[in-house]
């Protein structure tokens, strides 16, 4: 079983940095084409099930990459909810509070790093639960922690896997083990 994860594609805001949580905002004709390149590194794969954030960029990028079709609204996919700090970038964040990040202390107003993790950990167990391949649309912070918990780690090590917008990454298993088998894979966005 492998689980695919495919984060929406580009967006204003993910181009200006900002912390794009529950606002729903649409992908950009860049973040579009992104989508669409996609569909083709997606179409030889067959998913048991389909797994998507009900935000606009996700659920439209799993649409133009083929997946749209047997999507599943999930709503433990969504982003963050960033509090305050939504639609800010760190830079402007930190004028006021020196030395933050998203992942410690995390957002006023917001949820915790952990309850984003414990949102993780319940897609996990909805993957693991099916027989056959998973696929998963959603966002950056979501999908880093993701990642982290597959492997059993904190979610804050989520802060050391970068994703990229329109990126796929695969989990799956060393024998009994979970791992991560690649990971922020963007090459089917690089020119032919």
């Amino acid at each position: 079983m492998t689980v695919v994860l495919l984060r929406h594609g580009e967006t204003e805001w993910s181009i200006a940095r900002k912390h794009t949580g529950r606002t729903d905002i649409p992908l950009t004709a860049a973040g579009r084409e992104q989508a669409a390149r996609a569909a083709a590194r997606l179409a030889t794969r067959r998913f048991a099930l389909v797994l998507v954030s009900p935000l606009r960029r996700a659920r439209e990028t799993a649409e133009l990459a083929g997946l749209g079709a047997h999507a599943v609204q999930d709503p433990d996919l969504l982003e963050w909810d960033y509090g305050e700090c939504e639609g800010l970038t760190t830079a402007e964040i930190r004028r006021e509070r020196p030395g933050w990040t998203v992942w410690d202390p995390g957002p006023r107003g917001g949820e915790t790093v952990e309850q984003v993790g414990a949102r993780a950990d319940r897609v996990i167990a909805r993957a693991c639960a099916v027989q056959g391949d998973v696929a998963v649309v959603a966002h950056a912070h979501l999908l880093r922690i993701l990642g982290a918990r597959w492997v059993d780690l904190d979610p804050r090590f989520g802060a050391r896997l970068n994703l990229d917008t329109a990126a796929v990454s695969e989990l799956g298993r060393e024998r009994e083990v979970r791992a991560i088998h690649r990971w922020n894979d963007t090459s089917h966005l690089l020119d032919p």
